[in-house]
């Protein structure tokens, strides 16, 4: 069967999929005359009862890997197999979040709850833990190009780098009190870009100075949740609003706003958000159990009811081959759109 649309070239190429031997589901096209998009969203159960996944990683050689917030775990899928492996974190309660996978391999994550920053090393699977200055709450996770590890700590309203080799750690405070810094992202100068979910403004990191600029959002309910840097068809930070109901946009040649109210509408609660390899953004409607897909240039949406009641799509990845990778924290599985 070939699906035309999902993960295609923009020139129109047809990508083929084959029959799938784990859960299969058609996407199918929800109400309010949003146009149809057909696919393969394949899913995994996540091998461990009420895990609670909350954050996603594809490694270099394609395996999947997800914090499992509830049972205190990190578990790896060999997509290809379908077998799991589970690594149980030395710090009980440590509430793991948001998890990114580095040039080597390695597999890094936010240990919230307990103020950590840990590692799972790709050949042995040795986990080590660092402690964040303050025990700060780590949040969200990204590595700039240049291999430091930058995340947001939500509660303590600070971003802090890591540098891996040192293990060295760095801290800049966010100007607004109770910003709720979330939803980390570098852009393609190597600055860190985030949410302040406890208010109206995006801002960013300058890496050299450690300058943090806010920018408000020019709707005072907005409360931004995530965020994606696009290069094409204009520069621009792409952000979930989830109070508004909306996908927002900074345009960065002209520091100007403009926003889409969600297909759901305004009790949507958009969140998650990623780019596939053609440019096209994908969020999820946490109140609605949608996967939305918002083309940039057209500036139209799709969107298709997800087979697993009470998805709670949390975070996306996308993978080397540009396709996009959910963890279902309500539904307790990890899911691709294929």
């Amino acid at each position: 069967m070939c699906i035309r649309g999902l993960a295609a070239r923009r020139a129109g190429k047809a990508a083929c999929v084959g029959l799938l031997a784990i859960l299969t589901a058609l996407l199918s096209v929800s109400s309010q005359g949003v146009a149809q998009l057909e696919g393969r969203l394949r899913e995994w159960t996540v091998p461990v009862v009420d895990a609670q996944p909350a954050g996603i990683a594809v490694d270099a050689q394609g395996a999947v890997w997800v914090t499992l917030r509830r049972a205190n775990q990190i578990a790896r899928l060999d997509p290809a197999s379908g077998e799991w492996e589970l690594f149980v974190l030395p710090t009980a309660n440590s509430g793991p979040l948001g998890i990114a996978a580095d040039a080597d391999g390695n597999i890094w994550y936010a240990a919230s709850t307990s103020g950590k920053i840990g590692r799972v090393e790709a050949q042995t699977g040795k986990i080590t833990e660092l402690t964040v200055p303050g025990n700060a709450d780590a949040h969200s996770l990204a590595f700039a190009p240049d291999g430091t590890l930058w995340f947001t700590a939500e509660r303590a309203n600070r971003i802090f780098k890591l540098d891996p080799k040192t293990g060295g750690f760095g801290k800049f405070t966010v100007p607004t009190p109770e910003a709720r810094p979330q939803g980390i992202a570098i852009g393609s100068d190597g600055a860190p870009w985030f949410c302040e979910s406890g208010t109206n403004r995006l801002a960013r990191v300058d890496p050299a100075r450690g300058r943090i600029t806010e920018i408000e959002i020019p709707f005072a309910d907005a409360r931004p949740r995530q965020l994606v840097v696009l290069e094409q068809p204009v520069r621009a930070i792409y952000y979930t609003d989830a109070a508004r109901g909306a996908l927002g946009r900074l345009d960065l040649a002209r520091m100007s706003f403009r926003d889409w109210l969600s297909p759901s509408g305004k009790n949507a609660q958009p969140e998650a958000i990623a780019a596939d390899e053609d440019g096209y953004l994908w969020y999820s409607e946490l109140r609605a159990n949608q996967l939305v897909r918002f083309d940039p240039e057209t500036q139209t949406f799709r969107r298709f009811t997800l087979p697993s009641a009470h998805s709670e799509v949390r975070a996306m990845i996308t993978d080397q081959k540009g396709r996009i990778w959910m963890a279902l924290t309500g539904a307790n599985k990890i899911a691709v759109v294929e």
